[in-house]
């Protein structure tokens, strides 16, 4: 449900994960192998799917390749696993999933041909339809639940990785509660994390220890001084009592099971398709990084304080079936005039999507982790959705100064 300018007060919640949860553990091994296979075979076809538990890695999928070097990246496809899964942490045969021991099996075949003719003439690689938002509540555009739900996940991996805190382990969760007064955030009403940890945290004395540390080294780092008050907010840590047992072997992940996670968490509309592991024919992916372009450049032209973008399309077709533009009440222009603004301005079939983003390269698995959304663009072409080039052309087209 779109959240639109509210009145009074009100609180608002989003969750992060970090890149050790199960679901996020799968999304990141999906999108290796699609960096694997687009780094030499821009033009491959993948839809690859990851289920992970204990001591076990399932791939299947559809992968199409062109050439020698692809053909390799797809028998390679076992190191691909093994290798993120060390990055991710997973080293230790104590938490009964690592990457050294765990079986990997996978199940390969190629993209359907019905779906490869309409692909091949340069039309949607799926129908559905996509949403993109951004609004003013923070530097990247994003909604500030998200946002600070994100940061504790990015944070907590640092302080895991550096051994800031001692015994924690790759799986963890956050949840952010902000309050409101209006549309203003007022207030850090609630901050949830769980991270999976070793035996020697366990304990209520230890947990006591543990979420002192955690509130230093992770809570308090990631907070904004202007809206937190450390007198003034709740805050859980592990509140079961402890988390040891955790990763694939405390829940099975899959891909594509943290779409409000990899989003807006929960702001705004979500048409339902999952990212990681698709190539950028598939619209699910390009369309709903363009939707995100497109909103964020309307709010930083400021032709909006708050705006969400709605793309549908038809498999096989490459004209976008309809374009919705919500400024929910925000507007400086009508919404129709922004919306043959956007027409105009941006590239909307889906082979000029994927030439304007540059998604032909591998960019993919980094996305996978801490959201796809309100990131720094990078030099090797990531996150490229996030950039606010398009500016001065939507004013100029709106005709606004």
């Amino acid at each position: 449900m779109a959240i639109s300018y509210a009145q009074g007060m009100h609180l608002f919640t989003s969750e992060s994960v970090s890149m050790g949860h199960p679901d996020k553990v799968s999304d990141q091994v999906s999108d290796a192998i699609l960096d694997s296979l687009i780094a030499v075979d821009p033009m491959v076809r993948c839809a690859c799917e990851t289920l992970c538990t204990t001591g076990l890695v399932v791939v299947a999928g559809e992968v199409t390749v062109h050439n020698a070097a692809a053909v390799a990246a797809k028998e390679n496809i076992e190191q691909t696993v093994r290798q993120t899964l060390k990055e991710i942490g997973y080293t230790d045969p104590a938490m009964m999933f690592d990457s050294e021991s765990c079986a990997v099996i996978r199940t390969i075949h190629g993209q359907s041909a019905d779906i490869a003719m309409g692909v091949d003439k340069e039309g949607a690689g799926d129908q559905g339809m996509m949403f993109g938002y951004a609004c003013r509540e923070t530097s990247t555009l994003m909604p500030l639940p998200i946002d600070l739900s994100h940061r504790l996940m990015e944070r907590e991996a640092v302080v895991r990785e550096k051994n800031i805190i001692k015994g924690l382990r790759p799986d963890a969760k956050s949840q952010v509660t902000i309050e409101y007064n209006g549309n203003k955030a007022t207030r850090v009403h609630t901050v949830v994390i769980s991270t999976q940890h070793t035996a020697q945290w366990n304990g209520a004395k230890k947990q006591a220890l543990l979420k002192k540390a955690v509130i230093k080294h992770i809570i308090e780092p990631v907070m904004p001084k202007k809206i937190y008050d450390a007198k003034n907010v709740i805050i859980h840590v592990n509140p079961t009592g402890q988390f040891e047992i955790g990763g694939p072997h405390g829940d099975a992940g899959l891909t594509g099971r943290k779409i409000i996670v990899d989003t807006y968490g929960g702001r705004g509309c979500h048409g339902g398709g999952a990212f990681s592991g698709k190539d950028p024919t598939k619209v699910d992916r390009s369309a709903a990084y363009m939707a995100r372009y497109i909103a964020k450049n309307i709010v930083a032209a400021k032709l909006a304080d708050s705006c969400e973008v709605q793309l549908a399309y038809a498999i096989g077709v490459a004209d976008p079936m309809s374009i919705r533009i919500d400024m929910q009440g925000s507007g400086k222009v009508s919404e129709e005039v922004l919306e043959a603004a956007v027409r105009k301005v941006f590239p909307l079939r889906p082979q000029g999507i994927i030439k304007h983003l540059g998604l032909r390269k591998p960019i993919f698995k980094r996305t996978a982790r801490h959201g796809h959304f309100g990131r720094k663009p990078d030099a090797q072409g990531g996150f490229s959705w996030e950039k606010t080039d398009k500016i001065a052309a939507l004013k100029k087209a709106c005709g606004v100064k």
